[in-house]
């Protein structure tokens, strides 16, 4: 039976329909897809997840109570439960200045007002549908649903890909989204408006809500606050995410950016003109108008991941810190929306995604005023890495293990009234000049030392250029969804190769006092002072800091690069420099371990191949790691 037209003005257009969808899913197909997030092995989005999400949109959209696209029982009742309560339909709504976005709008049949959730997808090149599962979760809980692609995303041919140039979160898409509230106060007439974005659309949710007080809060999930800083930072571009993002528009870099937009990308990725690829980044960043999102006092809600690979930490925990709003910041295992991702596209049945259930949760709050516990949050929450509790998987033919892990127990998490209380106190750590002939230097705490020439006086070389083992990652998001899933990365500390690093190591840890079950409690940024010089101009740096278990075997706590630029050969500079905030818990016994190489893929650097880099550790200005205690 025909659904009626939601819109009976025209507002609405014929959904085309998704190819490749005539197929449906089958139950064994979703039950594999459901929970497992968004990223394939090579860190593009999987091609499963999107059929998922197409294969869903066009059963909720089709006008048949029987649909032509088959569903699975457990999809089937749930599409059919939001059809019953909001009637869907496609959009091409109008930008200011002509372009047409493609959107899905949800709109509650029972008698109103009910509150609106306006959600900008993000860069991808698949468009709204691929957080179509999330959309289905906010109709059941009474919300009108708008979902849109930002200008210039998607793929030729797909409908949910919409008009125009890409603008990288700019002005344009800032006005889109003004454009969009316009469509849906005219058609929806919602009690308020929320945006909900990941990633990119997170950052366009920020952006749009600070130059119009008509939004109500925010939820920004995966997020950015100062894009400049996210992508160039210590004189650092961050090379691998950058190329990571152009591979997911959809299209070629001429065909989906204008020319200015295109200069910059070329600027960036040849090491040139950065003032202007900063200035660029700057007017994209939602921290150069937390003035307005003040001024409206926008609630503001953060999901983002320690390990976070295309948006690190530090720059959204300074964003964060420049609030006067109700706000608040989650912070998990994983990397780029390995947290949110199993809750955005298909959550595992009987399974609640936390990320996603907490973001819910703000919005009821300050959409419906909900009175649900929200208002007796503290600002900061923070999961401890890596304190769940594992069990092999089991192969279901050979009962063998298979070398992977799933989790039994959930992490611990931690809460403090903001960010500044997230570390009560400091352990400073002096680095010493041992280690000749491929040994470790030592790290050495406060009041340790033997004699003041262990930690000062001293200097250390290896040749730069090089990459070795103590790589951040195997692969943008892979990486950080395989330690969301219970399996983080193992470092062989044995292989990291010193003619190419210099490594300083603790001795075995214990416990501090009225601390005896961890080690030490790792809480916030690490501070790294060493003062270098480089037989040539330049010297890149990326600090790595590892928990060594007894066996030799590490895990990666944080890291974070340095490029030093202007070297005289055979002249010091001290430079100081802070490493990504983590919260981790070091087992006794355990041992700390700080990696100073030059190159990671992750990095653009400033290292010359075969040259020397050398480390030293002046009595004016003491080499030092300081471990952030909590």
């Amino acid at each position: 039976m025909p659904q009626d037209n939601p819109f009976a003005n025209g507002s609405s257009e014929e959904f085309p329909g998704f190819p490749g969808t005539t197929t449906g899913l089958t139950a064994a197909e979703a039950a594999r897809l459901t929970g497992r997030g968004l990223w394939a092995a090579d860190g593009t989005v999987d091609p499963d997840v999107a059929r998922l999400g197409r294969t869903l949109a066009t059963a909720l959209l089709n006008a048949d109570d029987d649909p032509w696209t088959p569903l699975p029982a457990e999809l089937a009742a749930r599409v059919q439960e939001v059809r019953a309560r909001a009637l869907p339909a496609y959009h091409r709504i109008e930008a200011t200045d002509g372009i047409r976005l493609s959107a899905l709008s949800l709109r509650q049949s029972a008698a109103g007002p009910h509150p609106l959730v306006v959600v900008p997808a993000g860069w991808t090149p698949h468009g709204w549908p691929l957080f179509l599962w999330s959309y289905l979760d906010l109709a059941r809980r009474g919300y009108h649903v708008l979902a849109y692609t930002p200008r210039g995303l998607g793929t030729p041919g797909l409908p949910s890909t919409s008009e125009g140039l890409v603008d990288i979160a700019g002005p344009h898409d800032w006005a889109d989204g003004s454009a969009v509230v316009d469509f849906a106060i005219e058609h929806l007439a919602p009690s308020a408006i929320g945006f909900l974005g990941a990633s990119y659309g997170s950052g366009i949710s920020q952006l749009v809500a600070a130059h119009d007080d008509r939004v109500t809060a925010v939820v920004a999930l995966s997020t950015w606050g100062n894009l400049a800083t996210g992508l160039y930072d210590h004189g650092t571009r961050h090379l691998a995410a950058v190329k990571a993002l152009l591979a997911l528009t959809g299209g070629p870099v001429e065909t989906k950016f204008d020319k200015a937009n295109q200069e910059v990308l070329a600027d960036f990725l040849a090491g040139r003109n950065l003032d202007r690829v900063v200035e660029w980044g700057r007017l994209r960043a939602p921290e150069s108008y937390l003035h307005l999102t003040n001024e409206n006092e926008t609630p503001t809600f953060f999901s983002n991941a320690w390990h976070e690979g295309l948006f690190a930490v530090n720059q959204l925990l300074e964003t964060f810190d420049g609030l006067r709003v109700p706000k608040r910041l989650n912070l998990w295992i994983g990397d780029h929306t390995a947290p949110e991702g199993p809750g955005l596209v298909g959550t595992e049945p009987g399974k609640e995604n936390l990320p996603l259930a907490e973001a819910y949760a703000w919005l009821d709050h300050h959409l419906k005023g909900e009175r649900n516990g929200v208002e007796e949050w503290e600002q900061v929450c923070g999961q401890v890495m890596f304190t769940y509790v594992t069990e092999p998987v089991l192969d279901p033919g050979t009962g063998e293990p298979t070398g992977e892990n799933h989790i039994v127990e959930e992490a611990a998490r931690e809460s403090r009234a903001d960010w500044s209380r997230f570390t009560t106190g400091v352990e400073v750590l002096g680095l010493t000049g041992d280690g000749a002939g491929g040994a470790d230097g030592r790290l050495l705490p406060a009041g340790e030392t033997s004699a003041p020439s262990e930690v000062t006086g001293w200097r250390r070389s290896f040749l730069a250029g090089v990459d070795t083992e103590a790589t951040v990652m195997d692969g943008l998001m892979s990486t950080g969804q395989a330690e969301r899933a219970g399996n983080p990365k193992t470092y062989d500390t044995r292989k990291i190769d010193r003619r190419h690093a210099v490594v300083w190591t603790s001795a075995p840890l214990t416990p501090l006092t009225g601390d005896g079950e961890v080690g030490r409690r790792v809480r916030g940024a690490p501070r790294l002072r060493l003062t270098v010089r480089s037989t040539a101009g330049s010297a890149g740096l990326v600090a790595h800091l590892f928990d060594v278990a007894e066996d030799g075997t590490a895990r990666i706590i944080t890291h974070e690069p340095l490029n030093v630029y202007g070297l005289t050969p055979g002249q010091d500079r001290t430079v100081t420099w802070r490493l990504q905030a983590a919260a981790y818990d070091i087992a006794p016994g355990h041992r700390l371990m700080l990696v100073v190489d030059s190159k990671d893929p992750l990095y653009g650097d400033a290292s010359v191949t075969w040259t020397q880099t050398a480390f030293g550790s002046p009595e004016g200005a003491p080499s030092f790691l300081e471990l952030p205690l909590g």
